[in-house]
């Protein structure tokens, strides 16, 4: 597929076609949906989707999580006339942060870190990365979110995986992805035939 082509029919998550799986090892993702980002169309469709739930829920700021969820938290915030607020890996700020530990989908402990000028008491926050996995980096961001009053308003990514974190944010949450229910298994199982 050329990767900045669109079909005629954009059908609700056309798009997932053009994401590829890792060609690098375990150390690094097992699919990678970064060519949706390189295709115009298929990112504002994409954006589009994962907005579908939130529609009528009030939203002040929407925030991504480093790096990937950068890039489609930033597409979201535009499409909504909304401000962006970056979650970054601990180090990265030079302003006075707050800070929450985490393991990622790797079993690594990290450390994220927010700016603490931004989210205020009552705020209505979305929160966008680009995949869930474990579930442990989105539950830092939620952590950091609501410990400094905000609200988080709901989650947002192109997959959540049913993990035992995936599944809690689930509960927990309203929440947005573009995996269809039929193919949820597949990306469970961390293969992917997208016809």
């Amino acid at each position: 597929m050329d990767v900045l082509a669109a079909p005629s029919d954009r059908h609700k998550g056309w798009y997932l076609s053009l994401m590829t799986p890792n060609t690098k090892g375990p150390t690094f993702p097992w699919l990678d949906p970064s060519r949706i980002y390189c295709n115009p169309k298929a990112l504002a469709d994409c954006v589009k989707d994962l907005l579908i739930p939130f529609h009528n829920d009030t939203i002040d700021l929407v925030g991504g999580i480093d790096a990937m969820g950068f890039i489609l938290g930033a597409s979201v915030a535009t499409i909504l006339g909304k401000g962006f607020l970056a979650f970054r890996k601990a180090g990265h700020l030079c302003v006075d942060t707050q800070n929450q530990n985490y393991t990622d989908y790797t079993g690594k402990e990290k450390t994220m870190e927010v700016r603490l000028d931004v989210l205020k008491p009552g705020m209505q926050v979305l929160l966008v990365d680009q995949w869930i996995e474990t579930g442990g980096t989105m539950k830092a961001a939620i952590q950091l979110v609501e410990s400094l009053g905000a609200t988080v308003v709901g989650v947002a990514a192109v997959a959540i995986e049913n993990t035992e974190g995936g599944k809690w944010i689930k509960e927990n949450y309203k929440f947005s992805h573009c995996i269809p229910e039929e193919l949820q298994s597949q990306v469970d199982e961390k293969y992917f035939s997208f016809k």
